[in-house]
């Protein structure tokens, strides 16, 4: 397997978020400054360059389905912005509070989009309306992740997880935990919710059983998380090397995880959305594919300029897009 650079970009900043739209057509990249910009996927020409947020920009998150963008950033706004022609659409204006996260409910039901900052979680509408406001959380919210269907989100703070109903606006359920929580993820299954730690370690829980697995021994805080899309193996940071817990079955408790290391931290990990590569990435520049399955799992390996601060495969799977600390974007493919 190569991975060959496609495109680059240089921004005004290190690169605080990017992602695709749905089609594939379009990447945004935020850079820390605050401005965003979207580049043709096909040959890097920047489509448009957008204003972002005066202050800083922290988040992006395309709609599932129309070519739609919520940003999100430290002058506490949501913004949305229309793709197809670069032009702002609305403004959802949450405080004074940054807005650290956002995501679009998934699959048909995409017309709401979750806001998180500081303590408050709120539903928008696609035009920025608010449609709910939830109750505030104990603490400054650290992580959010949709439920597979869409049928609740779930809320991380320090001190535990909230699943809430994103039609009746109550709370299903709440998971106690006594550390911090600096990432969330679902299986696509809808088995397993799982947090990645400040303690460090990884929680599993499986909603529906009302049952829950701690995982610790890493190196340091354990921000990255992925699950392929079979949702057998969870993919972790929180070292110098990705660790790779097998969740088939009765799950990881007993099982020897996988260790595909790097050199230095991991900083990066994201599985393809229809096969099984697994891209990772570490603070010394180094990208790597991976394939689980395979008895021989290293794919490839490129050294970057500067250490990856995001990476996201297209919807095809066919490119990954990798934003640096040093603000370059580039588009590696992939090929066999």
């Amino acid at each position: 397997m190569q991975l060959t650079k496609h495109w680059a970009a240089q921004l005004d900043d290190y690169v605080i978020d990017l992602g695709w739209s749905s089609d594939g057509r379009h990447l945004a990249v935020a850079s820390a400054a605050g401005g965003l910009t979207l580049f043709a996927a096909a040959d890097g020409a920047r489509t448009a360059e957008l204003p972002g947020h005066d202050d800083g920009a922290n988040a992006l998150a395309w709609h599932p389905a129309q070519p739609l963008l919520a940003s999100g950033g430290q002058d506490g706004a949501v913004k949305l912005w229309d793709a197809s022609n670069g032009q702002h659409v609305a403004t959802a204006a949450l405080g004074n509070a940054w807005v650290d996260h956002l995501a679009w409910r998934p699959g048909a039901a995409g017309t709401l989009l979750v806001a998180a900052a500081g303590r408050d979680l709120v539903l928008l509408n696609a035009d920025a309306s608010v449609r709910h406001r939830f109750k505030p959380a104990p603490k400054t919210i650290s992580a959010l992740a949709w439920h597979p269907r869409g049928g609740c989100v779930a809320s991380a703070y320090f001190g535990g997880v909230v699943l809430w109903d994103a039609d009746d606006y109550v709370a299903q359920k709440e998971f106690p935990y006594a550390n911090g929580i600096h990432a969330l993820v679902w299986s696509p299954d809808e088995r397993w919710l799982v947090s990645g730690n400040q303690d460090p370690s990884v929680h599993l829980w499986l909603p529906e059983q009302d049952q829950e697995f701690h995982m610790s021994g890493y190196e340091g805080k354990v921000k990255e998380l992925a699950f392929d899309r079979t949702s057998r193996w969870l993919a972790t940071g929180g070292g110098k090397d990705a660790c790779l817990w097998d969740c088939s079955g009765a799950g990881p408790e007993g099982r020897e995880p996988l260790m595909f290391p790097h050199d230095a931290k991991v900083c990066a990990v994201a599985f393809q959305h229809a096969h099984g590569t697994l891209a990772t990435a570490s603070a010394d520049g180094v990208l790597q594919l991976w394939s689980p399955d395979r008895k021989q799992p290293l794919r490839a390996t490129v050294r970057m300029p500067a250490a990856a601060t995001k990476i996201a495969w297209s919807p095809n799977d066919d490119a990954l897009a990798v934003g640096t600390e040093k603000g370059v974007v580039y588009v590696l493919r992939a090929s066999l």
